[in-house]
């Protein structure tokens, strides 16, 4: 009888909930490598860990900044019509011919390192390139950071941008893009949000002038409270501004957190787009809420502006909707969500959310075992598209009803 009642307790949980379903999974990366000696030599498998993915409408595209020595190629891509939980070679995107420092020819015209990309509604990819290698061993800034835009249809890079000097500083470090795209009438006068994870603050870019500026607050710099950081029985620390980013075009607000600390703030677009900010002026930036735990990922759903986060301790994925205060976990298991690196909601997916999970934390302290799944492509799917639901509700656990309040207040 209490078996009955257990499972009951389940179904009812699990009647909204998603299903974790993993679309691809590594211990360590792979690449279709080319037929040089240099490629071949210079690989490090154990230094290779995934930062962003982005979802087209046939393949899927992974980021793989040159955090460490030995990185083939920092931009690539794999089918999306694979068998789940299948472990596929990451090919070079566009091709190998742009990733020359992979072999050791630092080329600025070139790809050197990209954290994140976004796809616009042309199917362009845009592509941020840091320009710094080994970012984590001796951060060597190589190359101006600079904008780089491909047709995704053709393959061809149709736009370039690089960054002046007056808008960047010595430690730059570019992780993540933001495309508003709600004022424009074409392709091109984009406006772009770029986190500057180490300067810190935040790049502005104007596409249909190319002109670019920086903003700065001071919620946009690390809080030292809150550079360690706990994932189950791993700890490591990491003193990294802000580096989450989220949009929502129907409030006109960019949501955006630093690594290091457990506050999420937000600043209307119009003040981000109304060029630098003169001498002496704040930038008008909002406390949302304060999380449970630090995290990375962001993203903003646009159907009801709900954010969804993921705090690291709880290796969970929850929504928020700040003007109901209404909260629920989406996913949580602490084998599959250890360091969510990236929340996608998905336009060439019917708006599923997808995520890119690693084991950051044993790439970082270089204890990765090569016998773990270490990195993994996931999607949320709704309950009801499941084939058999009453199999699939055992992969939700019941989450007691204080847990939902706790991931996220004031």
């Amino acid at each position: 009888m209490q078996l009955i009642v257990l499972l009951l307790e389940l179904l009812c949980a699990s009647a909204t909930a998603e299903i974790l379903e993993t679309i691809a999974q590594w211990p360590l990366l792979d690449f279709a490598l080319p037929y040089e000696r240099e490629f071949l030599n210079r690989y490090r498998p154990e230094n290779v860990v995934p930062t962003g993915i982005e979802i087209g409408w046939d393949r899927i595209f992974v980021s793989v900044p040159r955090l460490r020595a030995g990185i083939p190629s920092t931009l690539n891509y794999i089918p999306r019509n694979l068998p789940l939980e299948s472990s596929p070679q990451l090919q070079a995107y566009p091709s190998w011919d742009w990733h020359a420092a992979g072999r050791g020819d630092l080329n600025c015209s070139m790809l050197i390192s990209v954290y994140r990309t976004k796809l616009d509604r042309c199917d362009r990819l845009w592509v941020v390139d840091s320009g710094v290698m080994t970012s984590i061993e001796d951060f060597r800034p190589v190359c101006p950071p600079k904008i780089m835009v491909f047709d995704s249809k053709t393959n061809e890079l149709v736009r370039q941008f690089t960054f002046p000097r007056e808008v960047l500083r010595p430690n730059t470090l570019l992780t993540n893009v933001i495309i508003d795209d709600t004022a424009a009438t074409t392709c091109d006068d984009v406006f772009l949000y770029i986190s500057d994870t180490t300067g810190p603050g935040m790049l502005v870019f104007d596409g249909a002038t190319e002109r670019s500026w920086r903003v700065v607050h001071a919620t946009m710099y690390p809080h030292p409270d809150f550079s360690t950081y706990r994932i189950g029985s791993d700890t490591f620390e990491l003193l990294d501004g802000v580096v989450g980013l989220a949009f929502s075009a129907r409030l006109g607000t960019v949501y955006y957190q630093p690594l290091a600390t457990d506050r999420l703030f937000s600043v209307p677009t119009t003040a981000l787009q109304a060029g630098p900010l003169p001498f002496g002026e704040q930038l008008p930036v909002t406390l949302v809420g304060k999380k449970s735990s630090q995290g990375l990922a962001l993203a903003v759903d646009p159907r009801d502006d709900a954010i969804l986060f993921s705090p690291f301790t709880e290796t969970a994925i929850a929504a928020w909707q700040p003007q109901t205060n209404q909260q629920r976990i989406l996913a949580y298991s602490p084998e599959k969500l250890q360091f969510t690196a990236e929340i996608r909601w998905t336009e060439r997916d019917d708006g599923n959310y997808w995520l890119l999970s690693t084991r950051f934390q044993k790439f970082f302290r270089q204890e990765v075992n090569a016998r773990d799944i270490n990195i993994r492509i996931m999607r949320l799917v709704p309950m009801q598209y499941q084939k058999h639901p009453i199999l699939n509700s055992f992969s939700q656990p019941y989450f007691p009803p204080q847990f939902y309040n706790n991931t996220i207040g004031f």
